[in-house]
């Protein structure tokens, strides 16, 4: 599943790289009526690779991300629970391996959580861990903390302190964090393995054909810089 299409990825770009419409449509050599066409959805294969190779984009897969259809493989350890969050949705991940559970993420909508997490198992999870401190992946965060389930993060008060390198096992899973600042300061993505495959919880910091939005050129530098290193 996409979470973004061409326009989003375009737009986090020039964010990225402090390049208004003007200096984008400049830089590439397209008109601006071209790139406004562009821009409000109108997908054009030869400004798609214009605008691509300004903004260090991959160009084979800018130019084809229209018709991205990425794999989603099935893994039975993880489910997916899609949760409320405004008019939109968020996602957190509940991971089982061995008869333990770990929760990715604690969503936006407490009782939203709570009654996804009964519908999947029979206890609250046993470990909660924080990919960072957005308000749609802490909303249940209290919930969880009352109801004492310890919760791991970085920088946010009640939880347990959790920095890149740091690693907690529960049961046959090793949880190990890394850095993926960026999209939001701090912020952790989650190595673990223990299940059929290595797994890597990114959070926002990483979509499908695209990055979580950063707030300008320093922070999408940093970002970019993070993921290729993890």
């Amino acid at each position: 599943m996409l979470e973004d299409d061409f326009t989003d990825v375009l737009r986090k770009a020039m964010v990225g790289h402090d390049l208004s419409s003007a200096g984008l449509a400049r830089a590439a050599d397209v008109t601006d009526s071209e790139l406004a066409d562009f821009q409000g959805g109108a997908f054009n294969p030869e400004t798609a690779r214009r605008v691509a190779a300004v903004l260090g984009l991959n160009t084979h897969a800018y130019v084809r991300h229209a018709g991205y259809r990425p794999l989603s493989p099935e893994l039975p350890e993880i489910k997916r629970l899609d949760l409320p969050f405004a008019s939109d949705r968020v996602n957190a991940w509940l991971i089982s391996c061995g008869g333990r559970q770990i929760l990715i993420d604690a969503g936006f909508d407490g009782p939203g959580l709570m009654a996804s997490l009964r519908a999947q198992w029979d206890r609250l999870p046993e470990r909660v861990f924080i990919t960072h401190a957005h308000r749609d992946h802490t909303g249940a965060l209290m919930l969880l903390l009352d109801a004492g389930v310890p919760v791991h993060a970085a920088g946010l008060p009640g939880t347990i302190a959790m920095h890149p390198g740091d690693r907690v096992c529960v049961g046959p899973l090793l949880i190990e964090a890394c850095d993926l600042r960026g999209h939001a300061n701090p912020a952790l993505g989650y190595h673990i393995q223990g299940l059929s495959v290595p797994v890597l919880a990114t959070g926002d910091a990483l979509f499908a054909g695209s990055i979580g939005g950063c707030a300008g050129a320093n922070a999408y530098r940093l970002a970019i810089d993070l993921l290729n290193r993890t």
